[in-house]
């Protein structure tokens, strides 16, 4: 019995590690194909309403900040 002991303890640490690694890699690729899709939608000549909903939302939040 005393040798289960570090074996669970051991598959506890590296399984866990292994979710969080594969947590972190899935939500990484998904961050990235946002970045992506804005840098398609800002570059494309014809911007797309949502587009330009949120530019005018960052502008107007960019006008109330105050100007150093």
């Amino acid at each position: 019995m005393n040798a289960f002991g570090p074996a669970a303890v051991l598959g506890l640490i590296f399984g866990f590690m292994w979710g969080i690694g594969c947590s972190l890699a899935i939500l990484y690729s998904i961050f990235l194909g946002g970045y992506r899709k804005g840098i398609e939608e800002a570059l494309a000549p014809k911007k797309s309403k949502r587009y330009l909903r949120a530019l005018e939302k960052i502008e107007a939040k960019l006008r109330k900040m105050p100007q150093p």
